[in-house]
């Protein structure tokens, strides 16, 4: 790959937004011109009124492998803190509050910042002989890219401290059986299965499904009553908003509804 290559490649397919990370020689391992163009190519998927749903995926033979440790700003002696703060705080934060659902297909290994990077979409689709690795502890660090946040989430707090100082791979099969990702398909179906889905969001209402991520996440902080008044403040404004309007008509005439909320 020349040193002018695009390290992120953006095509659409209708609704659905693909962005896959092209450095496959390094298993579209971080560097700092990737994050860049990373978070550029997001910005601009959630500024573009015609995207309903963004796909994130990796060229070649896998995801991402995470933080190039050859990048400089990654070498010994240099603030790791500040690159996180800089580069992966600014990206997650980003697929968190993208103003359409995010769907990650994972066609190989997802590690490290790559795995948790994954793990921040709303949707984890793999290949079956995709695998997760928590890889920090292997070399003196702990989870970072969201990965503290989301594991014990995910798959509560004994098997999220597992997966983090142990660092073993974790097969796809057995990340889709302990709900850490939605679904694992056989290699060979994962680029259908992910346009399907992806193809289904686009289609659904997507002020209500941006606002749902946002409900669930906020009431892991709040107790029931609060969740509750949560709940109803979404659905005022919901609810007086042209997508329910459309939605009821669609049911009461039984036709299929068209949602242009965003």
């Amino acid at each position: 790959m020349s040193s002018t290559e695009a390290t992120v490649l953006v095509a659409d397919d209708g609704a659905t937004r693909t962005l896959t990370l092209n450095r496959p020689a390094a298993m579209n391992s971080f560097t700092t011109a990737m994050h860049r163009e990373l978070l550029a190519a997001l910005d601009a998927a959630a500024a573009a009124p015609d995207v309903r749903c963004v796909v994130l995926t990796g060229a070649g033979r896998g995801f991402c492998a995470g933080q190039d440790l050859g990048d400089p700003q990654a070498a010994p002696g240099q603030d790791l803190g500040a690159l996180i703060e800089a580069h992966y705080l600014p990206l997650v934060q980003r697929v968190r509050t993208m103003p359409v659902p995010v769907v990650a297909a994972v066609n190989g290994v997802a590690a490290g910042a790559g795995a948790n990077l994954a793990l921040a979409c709303d949707f984890v689709v793999a290949g079956r002989s995709a695998s997760f690795i928590q890889a920090f502890a292997k070399i003196g660090l702990v989870p970072d890219t969201g990965g503290t946040w989301l594991l014990p989430r995910l798959v509560g707090h004994a098997r999220a401290t597992g997966l983090a100082m142990l660092g073993d791979k974790l097969p796809a099969t057995e990340a889709a059986a302990i709900g850490l990702i939605w679904q694992c398909v056989d290699d060979a179906e994962l680029p259908s299965a992910v346009a399907a889905l992806a193809g289904r969001l686009a289609a659904m209402p997507t002020r209500a499904l941006v606002a749902t991520r946002e409900a669930l996440a906020a009431a892991q902080g709040m107790d029931l009553t609060a969740a509750l008044k949560h709940e109803a403040r979404l659905q005022s404004g919901l609810g007086a908003a042209h997508d329910y309007l459309e939605g009821v008509d669609a049911f009461r005439h039984k036709r299929a509804p068209t949602f242009t909320d965003r």
